[in-house]
């Protein structure tokens, strides 16, 4: 499973899954499906790479139909179909930008008419840009993290609420630096903090309807998104992503597909509000 990264950067967030050296795994050859979300649909934003690609393919290895959600990266987007439908599933992909409501609310109305419904929503797509100074973070870089990582979460619960019955669930991509922190990463570690009152509040509002709630936060993974926001600071930090974790590496998006999996299936059904923590070890608090 450990690679050795190469220093290396990518000019654009979110970053392209093909420009990573070395290739990300998304799905183990030898995970094995056992229908557990057999005639669900699910909606993952971010879906296109990383985490998002992970979590999508390990539905519809478990029987789902699965569309994305992603903001410009077509060919990244298309071979996530290809993975899905690969896997027996239906797939769309939706190309539009969660910080806008009306993106949100148009991703949900495609999916609910092509897919026949709904009743899984990943809110998964993030920007991370570093900055070791508090003072060189501009207003449009804060506002830029609000607008994807805490409004985009809402935006795209709220469009899909209205479609969503018992024994439905919404899972939240958090960070561990929501709990431990991240000095350079302040404005993307508040949003990550607020990602996680997002997921507690909400599901105590909607357990009474059977809709579960939680998140996962994952430490240190080869996606995009490292080379793409750690790169261009220094191409050198993206080579040592994860070494300071117990386990000393990064991890692969193939070990948090299924997490996403166990929250999205009727193994969790008594699980709600929560987090798991898919980090190399790191010991975090909540």
């Amino acid at each position: 499973m450990p690679h050795s990264i190469p220093a290396q950067s990518q000019p654009h967030q979110p970053g392209i899954e093909r420009l990573l050296d070395p290739p990300a795994e998304h799905i183990r050859a030898d995970y094995m499906g056992s229908g557990k979300l057999k005639g669900r649909r699910a909606l993952v934003s971010g879906g296109d790479s990383g985490i998002g690609r992970a979590a999508a393919v390990h539905f519809a290895r478990e029987g789902a139909d699965v569309a994305i959600m992603y903001l410009e990266e077509d060919e990244d987007a298309n071979e996530t179909v290809r993975l899905i439908e690969a896997e027996g599933g239906r797939a769309l992909a939706i190309r539009g930008d969660v910080s806008c409501s009306t993106a949100c609310d148009d991703a949900v109305a495609r999916t609910v008419r092509a897919l026949g419904g709904l009743d899984i929503v990943v809110n998964n797509a993030s920007v991370q840009y570093v900055s070791s100074d508090l003072t060189d973070i501009t207003d449009e870089t804060w506002q830029r993290h609000m607008d994807v990582n805490i409004n985009g979460y809402f935006y795209l619960t709220r469009a899909a609420l209205p479609h969503l019955g018992p024994d439905s669930a919404i899972i939240n991509t958090s960070s561990v630096n929501a709990f431990a922190g991240n000095e350079s990463l302040v404005a993307y570690t508040t949003t990550k903090g607020a990602e996680m009152g997002f997921t507690r509040a909400l599901a105590l509002q909607l357990a009474p309807r059977g809709i579960r709630v939680n998140a996962v936060a994952p430490g240190p993974v080869w996606t995009p998104l490292q080379p793409a926001s750690w790169g261009p600071v220094d191409p050198l930090a993206v080579a040592n992503l994860g070494k300071d974790t117990p386990m000393g590496r990064i991890g692969q998006p193939s070990e948090l597909g299924p997490a996403y999996v166990y929250l999205a299936a009727k193994d969790s059904s008594y699980v709600t509000g929560q987090t798991l923590h898919v980090n190399g070890g790191m010991i975090v608090n909540g």
